[in-house]
């Protein structure tokens, strides 16, 4: 690390003196008005990202709609410092890192839309079964580094705030429609206006596909998504004495997606990637998603703003899916069967359809489970001038309750002929009947000061949170408490953490921060929770138009926590376990360069991003039921690569606009282990081209055209739940936009 700050230190020194001579320097570092933003947004713009005295990045609406990403995957590998391991090849479900985080379903950052919480149940059960849907969003803000602990309770990798439509100034809006291959529709509409008092926005998002999957039944295999948010504003009058807005929001989505936990055996991935064995003919996700938010805000003068929420979100699903399979009196599980066909051949033909079974030989778990997560919070920002000091003081508060309420049952089926048939129907509640809970306060404090070219930003974040667990038991289905067994744990920590920045002049920057990293635990009594001390340092410069910042850093856990995921092997309990020591360092990197920075007519922007993340154990212990396996000392986490990069490059005129996206996945491990990656123990790695174009009719009108996977690759991204699992293969999308 030592040579890694020398190295910070000489760069930013070299380029102290050095001249721009870019005619477009937007995202330069330089002198800006203060700017205050209310809690539904992070940064707002690229500008005030850049000035962070931490790792911060803004994806903004037109980088969003280069390639009219609806896969948030796609989108997320252009961010240094986000790693991310795909799972259906739509990006319904992500699994996202930052930092060396344990990727599996997002669990381990705090995501947001509009500055709440969304993750169904983020403290009792933080597992993201629902995330939002990307293409609907104006902007995405990361946030890593010290400044992030106003946005617990995960508070090691980062955090990700999905901004949605906005309210617009006038009356306006749009419609993008696209069609393409495997019969892959997508519909966006909306619409808006403000009036002096009043404004609003309906948006309305559909999405579905016949998906790239084959069964031997040519039963769908895609999805059916529907997304919708209204919001209505009210604004005071320009008389009144104090200046105020209410703002409701409503989002309603449901999901029909034919998505099954079951994959591939390498040597059937080898012959026809894109199959599905008969025995997920039935797997199917239903899900239902609302959300109410009211938002307060008020200036009270040029120096106090007070932002309110209050928000409610309920999530219903049901994942039915093939749990386990039965052979002569033996059920063994459908990760176990695909870890080892050669050992449970007879189970694997059953799965695959190409040998007959007994009655309830295959066993399908209907995981239907609901959640709600609700609270109000508000932050006070405080902001005054006193001499060559620029103070700004922000307290945020929050109480939250979250709770997940399983009731889950198993039903039977055979297989005949490669048809699977219902031959017993388990009762609700039979294989899971228990509710986990949480209740939370949260409050952090935030203080900024700027003197001349130094910006300090202490901050400190407190977390008391206490967890319970009520099971009824699979044979009190009318939970009258007969057999009620209850557990509890309760934590509370004081999570602090300082950044400073110092701008050597308006083109270059250094800045530096230490926080303290948290994931809350369990409700097993007296486990801990998840705990490290992270540090970073970088610099941000424009030399000559070429704009970079450059971030070390180093993640120290004093104990990482391990939950029990289905989707990644386990047994699906999601209890959470200790893993002890382990290190994670790395380097992020982010240039950006226009090739045709003199030329007033066209444009053409060139960004290369690369993340190194070396993650290591720093201890030994076993882990049978979980994405690690057995560990040794030195040994790297899995599903983690070390290496990757994305490279971007446009051609943008008046008329037209051509986009073209390059990233290297890198290789990663799917066990714990120091050997070279190949095939068979890990995900080898690939490079994927998308490719967009916009050519503009006019000023309204847009004919659109899109290319996943350039280059036709088949590449593995997984082998969790339960097998290999294909990317996205070769697909092409063409439509129209329209604005009024």
């Amino acid at each position: 690390m030592r040579t890694l700050v020398s190295l910070f230190l000489t760069l930013s020194i070299t380029l102290l003196y050095g001249q721009s001579n870019d005619s477009k320097p937007l995202d330069s570092i330089q002198d800006l008005d203060r700017v205050f933003i209310n809690t539904k947004v992070i940064f707002g713009s690229k500008y005030i990202a850049n000035n962070r005295s931490g790792s911060a990045y803004y994806l903004s609406a037109k980088e969003i709609k280069k390639f009219n990403y609806t896969d948030v995957n796609r989108l997320l590998r252009t961010v240094p410092g986000v790693s991310i391991y795909e799972e259906d090849g739509f990006g319904l479900r992500p699994n996202i890192s930052m930092r060396g985080t344990s990727p599996e379903r997002s669990a381990k950052i705090s995501i947001m839309e509009d500055g709440i919480l969304i993750a169904p149940a983020p403290y009792s059960a933080p597992a993201a079964y629902y995330f939002p849907s990307i293409a609907r969003m104006s902007a995405v803000e990361i946030l890593k580094g010290s400044s992030q602990i106003q946005y617990g309770p995960f508070t090691t990798g980062g955090a990700l705030n999905l901004v949605s439509t906005p309210i617009p100034d006038t009356f306006s809006g749009s419609l993008r429609s696209s069609f393409g291959s495997f019969n892959t529709h997508q519909t966006h509409v909306k619409i808006g206006d403000s009036k002096s008092q009043f404004g609003y926005v309906l948006d309305y998002l559909k999405h579905d596909s016949d998906g790239f999957k084959h069964l031997m039944d040519d039963n769908n295999t895609g999805f059916d998504k529907n997304d919708f948010v209204g919001k209505v504003q009210f604004r005071s009058s320009e008389s009144a004495k104090y200046n105020q807005a209410l703002t409701l929001k409503f989002q309603y989505s449901d999901e029909v997606s034919n998505e099954t936990y079951l994959g591939l055996t390498t040597a059937d991935f080898a012959e026809n990637p894109f199959s599905r064995y008969a025995a997920s003919s039935f797997d199917q996700m239903t899900n239902k998603h609302q959300q109410f938010m009211a938002t307060h805000e008020i200036g009270f003068s040029n120096f106090l703003n007070i932002t309110t929420s209050g928000y409610y979100n309920k999530f219903s699903r049901n994942w039915y899916k093939l749990n386990d399979v039965i052979y002569d009196g033996d059920k063994v599980k459908i990760s176990k069967i695909l870890d080892d066909p050669e050992t449970y051949t007879s189970y694997l033909d059953i799965i695959r359809g190409t040998s007959n079974s007994d009655d309830d030989a295959l066993v399908v778990k209907a995981n239907n489970r609901k959640y709600i997560s609700k609270g109000i919070q508000t932050k006070f920002d405080f902001h005054w001038n006193t001499k060559d000091l620029f103070h700004d003081l922000e307290i945020g508060l929050r109480y939250h309750y979250d709770e997940e309420d399983r009731f889950q049952w198993k039903d039977g089926y055979s297989m005949m002929n490669g048809s699977m048939n219902l031959t017993s129907n388990g009762a609700p509640g039979s294989d899971a009947n228990r509710i986990s809970s949480a209740r939370a306060f949260a409050g952090s404090i935030l203080y900024k000061l700027t003197y001349n070219n130094w910006t300090f930003t202490p901050g400190i974040r407190y977390e008391d949170i206490s967890l319970q667990s009520e099971n009824f038991g699979t044979a009190d289905p009318d939970r009258n408490g007969t057999d009620l067994s209850t557990r509890e744990n309760t934590v509370s920590v004081v999570i602090p953490g300082i950044g400073v920045n110092y701008k050597l002049n308006n083109l270059t920057s250094i800045f530096a921060g230490i926080h303290k990293g948290f994931s809350p635990p369990g409700n097993q009594e007296d486990q801990n929770p998840e705990e490290s001390i992270n540090y970073e340092i970088g610099t941000r410069f424009n030399y000559k138009g070429l704009r970079s910042e450059v971030v070390a850093f180093y993640n120290d856990y004093s104990n990482l926590l391990g939950s029990d995921l289905a989707a990644t092997g386990g047994t699906g309990s999601l209890d959470q376990f200790n893993a002890g020591e382990v290190s994670v360092k790395g380097i992020e990197l982010l240039l950006n360069y226009d090739l045709l920075s003199q030329n007033s007519k066209f444009a053409m922007p060139i960004s290369f991003g690369y993340t190194l993340t070396d993650a290591r154990f720093e201890n030994s212990f076993g882990s049978d039921e979980d994405l690690w396996g057995e560990v040794e000392t030195g040994d790297n986490l899995p599903y983690i690569a070390k290496h990757q990069f994305n490279i971007a490059v446009s051609l943008e005129h008046n008329a037209f606009e051509l986009h073209l996206n390059g990233r290297q996945n890198g290789a990663f491990r799917t066990e714990a282990g120091t050997h070279s990656i190949t095939a068979t123990n890990g995900i080898t790695s690939n490079f994927i081209l998308d490719f967009s174009g916009k050519y503009h009719l006019n000023n309204r009108l847009s004919v659109t055209g899109t290319v996943l996977n350039l280059l036709d690759k088949t590449y593995a991204v997984a082998k969790v739940p339960a097998g290999l699992r294909p990317g996205h293969p070769f697909g092409i999308y063409g439509g129209i936009e329209f604005r009024f």
